[in-house]
């Protein structure tokens, strides 16, 4: 299974893409899409076409984007929001199902405590995912985001498999 992260911002979204293959995860690739332009929809264009060639590029089964989280600004919440929509709506397009994930859920995944910081989540990326080379911050989120996708996919399958036995 090949799985595309996506940490969903409207400057800088990063995306990573990691192979799975039973417990086993590689990396794959990793970058930041980053938005250019003068207004909204020039921006939001850019980084739908940079995501849209990750896709294209790499051929992910699945895909998993961060969820947004509210803050007190309420303008910057609305645009991460319709950065989100470009970071939804590309793997949509490909046909792809898509896991959301909470912030807290990504880090407890990937770091095992659901307040952990980003250099925390940087370095237990690196340590799943040996000689990793990330392209920034916001690609060790999208990592991140792309490891805890695939261990609940996993737990899924478990739990069917061991639904199906019983039914037996």
């Amino acid at each position: 299974m090949r799985v595309l992260g996506i940490d969903p911002g409207l400057r800088n979204m990063g995306w990573g893409v990691i192979d799975v293959q039973g417990s086993r995860i590689s990396h794959v690739a990793n970058g930041i899409a980053h938005s250019d332009g003068d207004d909204l929809s020039e921006r939001l264009l850019s980084l739908f076409n940079q995501l849209t060639e990750v896709v294209d590029a790499y051929a992910p089964d699945t895909a998993a984007v961060e969820q947004t989280f509210v803050n007190k600004d309420a303008v910057g919440t609305l645009k991460l929001g319709q950065a989100r929509g470009i970071a939804m709506l590309v793997p949509a397009r490909a046909g792809l199902p898509i896991g959301e994930y909470a912030p807290n859920a990504v880090k407890k995944a990937v770091v095992g405590v659901g307040h952990a910081a980003k250099q925390q989540i940087d370095h237990m990326v690196r340590l799943q995912l040996p000689g990793v080379q990330i392209a920034g911050a916001d690609a060790a989120d999208a990592l991140a985001i792309a490891i805890c996708h695939a261990h609940h996919q996993q737990a899924a399958n478990h739990l069917n498999r061991a639904i199906a036995k019983a039914t037996v």
